[in-house]
């Protein structure tokens, strides 16, 4: 019997002492919050994972990438994704794994009495708990980095409305700093609206916009040849003097652009366009 297959009989053996004691220290830990995870359910939790643990180690498998261990790998995941979206730490969460080391190093002292072999065990249970320690930092990334992934594509949906002011026109208000990722979104979802409501004049807004670099500048002209493709003229509105400073200093030549000062300004020259007029209703009693 090696002793990997050793240990995992041991563990087999004692696995509610094992348990109790493992959940005890869970508990007082301060690491561990109570209104984020139930008793029952970090009960149920740990049972699993020792259960999954000890059925590798019977198996002889000291390599973690081994077909055996993959169902507990599988359940750390999980418990890593679940703990992620309650609002766990990191730490909080390899926690889960890194203090089962206190029982099981417990359990060895007592039952190996021989120095070597209480040494070999000590290190092969320190091994394997510290790579699925670490497996559960890895997904918990992995889960955070897909939901700020997904809140920034939503944030960017969001960011860049486009809105149908009048027949025919549409306008597209700009709020924050424009990049490569977000004029890609700016331009499809302008593009779309003015396809949807067959608009002939797309006002681009942009007096959110803080500065205008070369870069931002270039994103502008990208959005307003496209859109003159789809058969939309474009105006930018809310040009400020220090945005227009900026641009003549950077050298870039927006000369076949409409620009005006103020959205207001903007919307007036494209209702003139259209052939639209808006007139002022006579005051009641005149």
């Amino acid at each position: 019997m090696t002793q990997a297959t050793s240990i995992g009989q041991l563990v087999r053996n004692h696995e509610h002492q094992i348990l109790e004691q493992w959940l005890a220290l869970q508990q007082a830990s301060t690491t561990l919050r109570a209104n984020l995870v139930k008793e029952r359910e970090l009960r149920e939790q740990s049972r699993d994972f020792l259960q999954q643990f000890t059925a590798a180690l019977q198996l002889d498998s000291q390599n973690t990438e081994a077909s055996a261990w993959k169902p507990v790998k599988d359940l750390l995941a999980k418990l890593s994704r679940s703990r992620a979206s309650q609002g766990f730490t990191p730490v909080e969460t390899a926690t889960f794994v890194f203090s089962l080391k206190q029982p099981l190093f417990d359990l060895l002292r007592q039952e190996l009495k021989e120095a070597d072999k209480l040494a070999e065990g000590n290190w092969l249970m320190t091994v394997l708990l510290d790579k699925l320690g670490l497996y559960t930092t890895e997904i918990y990334q992995q889960n955070r980095e897909l939901v700020i992934k997904r809140q920034q594509e939503e944030l960017l949906e969001l960011s860049t409305p486009v809105v149908e002011l009048w027949d025919n026109i549409v306008a597209l208000p700009l709020i924050g700093t424009l990049d490569s990722a977000r004029t890609q979104v700016v331009m499809e979802n302008l593009l779309q609206k003015i396809v949807e409501n067959e608009a002939m004049i797309a006002i681009i807004d942009i007096t959110g916009v803080p500065t205008v670099d070369t870069l931002v500048a270039q994103h502008l002209l990208k959005t307003v040849a496209a859109a003159r493709l789809m058969g939309a003229d474009c105006i930018i509105s809310g040009m400020r003097p220090q945005i227009a400073q900026t641009i003549v200093h950077l050298g870039v030549n927006l000369s076949e652009v409409v620009t005006k000062a103020t959205l207001a300004d903007a919307f007036a020259v494209a209702l003139q366009r259209t052939g639209a007029t808006v007139v002022r209703n006579a005051t009641k009693g005149q």
